[in-house]
């Protein structure tokens, strides 16, 4: 159980909308906490934990609705763009905005302790405002962190969109390669450095992102949550099997440091990525993995443990 001083906070990924919402109050009208948090915040909350949705947008700019399917509207708290996540910019910028959010729960609601729960690019955001924190010497404690398809090392996917890698990598699934295909689109369209930093080429070697945060985690409990839907017999390890964007191998931060991480536990569920593949191939929503109800209790045992 969450005592007022301790709370969860779920963070959304690349290109995602999502509301601030708080422990006793969601959106008005569509889903309460936008398509990547609802699942996931009603569970955590019908469990007795007090859950905030940290606020994100594509751009530079605060948060009022998404219009989209399975959008949301009539957020009950608009915050600033300072305190919102560019969820198409650079990760240390999210990580930023990220880190003056949680300051933001800390002063205001007296927040002391937090769970962060992260959806895909959202797990690096939350390991770059952890940083922040911690540089700043800010108190606020980070009591665990549990991320859900996050690519730890990249996506496949983008590394193909952005001309990084061939597209063999799709292993000829005509799924896989339509997937690219809107990637390629976004990236063109409208990223501001997530589609070019959640790539191997950044994130991962002996100079890379993950390699600069050595030592950040030292002392918060870190649980991994991977898909593995999309299968291919002869698919490189790279990339196969991979939720829709992310391979198996990154989601569970199987090629990074020890230094950098050593998972309490990993956890592997045939699901999607999030309810927009799910939606895409014809597949209910409980097999995605920020709606998968076994996914909720291992979210909800990381945090007990805690």
């Amino acid at each position: 159980m969450s005592t007022p001083s301790r709370a969860v906070v779920i963070v959304s990924g690349g290109a995602a909308i999502s509301p601030f919402t708080t422990p006793t109050a969601g959106c008005s009208s569509g889903l309460s906490a936008g398509s990547t948090d609802t699942g996931l915040r009603e569970a955590l909350l019908g469990a007795g934990l007090a859950v905030y949705t940290s606020p994100a947008n594509v751009g530079r700019r605060a948060v009022t609705d998404d219009p989209e399917a399975n959008g949301f509207d009539g957020a009950p708290e608009q915050l600033p763009a300072e305190l919102t996540v560019n969820a198409v910019g650079t990760i240390d910028e999210a990580g930023r905005h990220l880190a003056a959010f949680l300051g933001f729960l800390a002063t205001r609601d007296d927040v002391r302790e937090v769970d962060l729960v992260c959806h895909s690019m959202g797990g690096l955001f939350s390991r770059a405002a952890i940083r922040e924190l911690k540089t700043a010497g800010h108190p606020l404690r980070i009591r665990s962190l549990t991320t859900l398809g996050t690519p730890w090392t990249g996506s496949f996917v983008a590394e193909v969109a952005g001309g990084l890698a061939d597209m063999s990598l799709a292993a000829g699934d005509p799924r896989t390669e339509s997937i690219i295909a809107e990637m390629r689109d976004q990236l063109t369209g409208g990223s501001e450095g997530a589609g070019q930093q959640v790539t191997s080429h950044y994130l991962a070697g002996t100079d890379g992102w993950n390699e600069r945060q050595a030592g950040i985690l030292d002392g918060t409990p870190v649980t991994i949550v991977a898909g593995d839907w999309f299968q291919a017999s002869d698919g490189d390890a790279h990339a196969w099997p991979h939720d829709g964007l992310v391979s198996v191998s990154s989601a569970l931060a199987e090629h990074v440091s020890p230094a950098v991480v050593q998972p309490r536990t990993t956890h592997l569920f045939h699901d999607v990525h999030s309810i927009f593949f799910a939606d895409q191939f014809g597949l209910p929503w409980h097999q995605a993995l920020t709606w998968n109800p076994e996914v909720f209790q291992v979210v909800l045992d990381a945090i007990a443990e805690a």
